[in-house]
């Protein structure tokens, strides 16, 4: 069945890098399990997908990454010490956690570049679109922001990639695209058509102030794009790279979507996101906004 006909129930979460920049932390353990006040990071993006309709998850891990597949197991001797001692609300968070989807997982042998660790899932996603999520980046928002690309994916039957507007002086961080509007009721001023990508661009050569960000759906076709293009820089295999080549033939959408993103791949974004997300609980918020309001900043 062709992938744009077929509602989205797949998504991939690349997660064999390395977290250097989350050094010494990350040396034995993966940075999508750092954990952003009481969840890790993978968790928070599972649960997004989970939130959009996505029956299925593929993990594309890495040596040492063994950690994610437990979290998200079952763990009968947890679960039974919880019971013994009554806590029972603890031990229903803990068993919701090894229920909330149907977890796969494929190893990226190599740091070969984010279009290569998609690839990998290929056999696992079949002729079918899927979701992209880079759990680096966590986005609070009262539409999950997935289920807003799956929207757009569903109404035009096209690849659909999360855009954020960013200011000048950060712009270099990001890829940037070059898009022309697109008159959409349901998404005024928000939804775009991508004509071309810049990765990391100087400032004054970027071709919009629109950067893409971790929140991809895709059509199945780019498979394909990913194994007729050459590796790029340090011999990676680029995701931009594979979705420009992809644009030769089917269109690609950019949707400005609605929420907040942090950067938790960044040191100073993870502790913005803490500081924000420990202020939103209601067991923790009013004590910690006390707290801070007693600093010496």
């Amino acid at each position: 069945m062709d992938s744009m006909s077929q509602k989205v129930r797949k998504a991939v979460f690349p997660a064999a890098g390395l977290g250097t920049r989350f050094l010494p932390a990350t040396k034995a353990s993966p940075k999508e399990m750092l954990c952003l006040v009481d969840k890790p990071l993978i968790q928070y993006g599972v649960e997004e997908a989970v939130n959009s309709g996505i029956q299925n998850v593929i993990i594309v891990t890495g040596r040492g990454k063994s950690s994610m597949e437990d979290h998200f197991d079952v763990s009968y001797e947890l679960e039974q010490l919880l019971a013994s001692k009554k806590k029972t609300e603890m031990r229903r968070l803990v068993r919701a956690i090894s229920e909330l989807a149907e977890i796969s997982y494929i190893r990226q042998k190599e740091a070969l570049g984010l279009g290569h660790a998609v690839h990998r899932a290929k056999d696992l996603v079949g002729n079918e679109s899927f979701a992209v999520v880079l759990s680096d980046d966590i986005i609070a928002s009262k539409t999950p922001c997935i289920q807003q690309l799956v929207d757009v994916h569903d109404t035009y039957g096209a690849s659909v990639l999360a855009l954020m507007e960013v200011p000048k002086d950060q712009i270099s961080a990001y890829g940037v695209v070059e898009a022309e509007p697109v008159e959409d009721s349901a998404r005024p001023d928000s939804l775009f058509r991508i004509r071309n990508m810049v990765e990391k661009p100087k400032a004054e050569d970027a071709p919009s102030n629109l950067a893409i960000i971790g929140r991809y759906v895709l059509t199945s076709d780019i498979f394909a794009s990913v194994e007729s293009i050459e590796p790029g820089a340090g011999g990676e295999i680029q995701l931009t790279d594979a979705m420009k080549h992809m644009m030769q033939n089917r269109p690609i959408y950019g949707l400005k979507f609605e929420g907040k993103r942090y950067d938790a791949g960044d040191k100073a974004g993870f502790l913005k996101a803490t500081v924000e997300f420990a202020l939103e609980r209601q067991d923790l918020g009013p004590q910690f906004r006390e707290y801070l309001k007693g600093l010496a900043l």
